[in-house]
């Protein structure tokens, strides 16, 4: 395996149970330690006995394994992200230390693991049976003890805290990794910065921009995005959640203080090439088949990791890395492309 690999998933194009032969491949390599910060864990039949040996092999090999996941208990449905339902016995029963970290009102969103201090997954994969098979989504793999080791920090944080508040203080270092740049972000300490850095970078692009996102809420995304579509300077294109977007957009009409970005949406949506997914709208039982990929291309720099383009995303525990790195920005644009070119152009509510 190279030192940095993107993985790109999408709706029905793998099974459950080959992402868990992935994970379990990761964790073969543990010789030392294993810790996770994992946002939803939900994996039935072949996918959980893959993942359920993985750990107990490890564990077995004398590897200490630490896991800390979110736990909340929203009692209505929310547009992004959908209510976590990991159910803490199933965890209990594995030979492994784990900490429930409260999610109100900030969301404990990761979803990494580190090996041995020495490599990292991370990205907006959850670890469900429906992410691993019904989402769009992305990965990195990276082998690289500096970023791990920043990982490594946030994750201690977390662990000594047990709360959102307080952590992703980390400083975003920029680290090399297999000869390419990567610079790794963490919220909610960097969270408003990280949302001004990749706005910034939407603003320098001059060939192209490609994002994949659930919702897009920010501030300065928003405002940047609006303007880039309206100047028409630039070759803007992206791919939302349609059924999210739209739930967004009933939130903001119920809440005044983000009425000021509704045109902002409205003419980034309207005046540039995006797509939007119609997802199941969400309920207890529903299938999770949202496009929950969080990718932003500007001309050869991308953002990858676990942060909607939101304000809440700014406040939750989340991580991105900023990848600078020409051939790996191609490989992002074409899965952006690829994934719009699977859905509808966005349909808005009335105004």
């Amino acid at each position: 395996m190279p030192d940095l690999d993107v993985r790109l998933y999408r709706d029905g194009g793998q099974t459950p149970a080959e992402v868990a032969g992935q994970v379990a491949d990761f964790f073969a390599a543990a010789t030392r330690t294993l810790d996770l910060a994992l946002y939803d864990i939900r994996l039935h039949a072949e996918a959980a006995e893959i993942v359920e040996a993985a750990f107990t092999d490890a564990h077995d090999r004398g590897v200490r394994v630490r896991l800390v996941y979110n736990a909340d208990d929203h009692r209505g449905p929310i547009p992004v992200p959908p209510p976590p339902q990991t159910e803490p016995a199933l965890l209990e029963h594995l030979p492994i230390e784990t900490k429930p970290i409260p999610g109100e009102p900030d969301l404990m969103h990761h979803k990494y693991a580190i090996r041995d201090g020495e490599a990292v997954w991370t990205g907006s994969l959850n670890w469900t049976d429906d992410s691993w098979s019904r989402q769009e989504n992305a990965v990195v793999v990276a082998t690289s003890p500096e970023l791990a080791h920043a990982f490594a920090l946030n994750f201690e944080e977390l662990w000594e805290q047990e709360s959102v508040a307080g952590t992703g203080l980390v400083e975003p270092r920029p680290v090399e990794v297999g000869g390419i740049a990567v610079r790794p972000w963490f919220a909610p300490g960097h969270g408003e910065e990280l949302a001004h850095r990749i706005a910034k970078r939407i603003g320098q692009a001059r060939r192209r921009v490609r994002i994949a996102s659930p919702v897009l809420t920010s501030g300065p995304i928003l405002g940047t995005l609006a303007e880039a579509c309206s100047e028409g300077r630039v070759d803007v294109a992206g791919v939302i959640d349609d059924t999210q977007v739209d739930g967004v957009l009933y939130q903001w009409a119920l809440n005044g203080n983000a009425s000021w970005k509704v045109p902002a949406l409205r003419r980034l949506l309207e005046a540039a090439s995006w797509s939007g997914k119609p997802s199941t709208r969400w309920a207890p039982d529903t299938v999770d088949d949202f496009m929950h990929a969080k990718v932003t291309v500007a001309d050869d720099i991308s953002f990858v990791g676990s942060f909607n383009l939101s304000r809440s995303g700014e406040l939750n525990a989340e991580n991105v890395l900023e990848l600078r790195d020409a051939a790996i920005a191609d490989r992002l644009a074409e899965f952006v492309d690829e994934i719009r070119a699977l859905y509808p152009a966005v349909t808005l509510p009335a105004a």
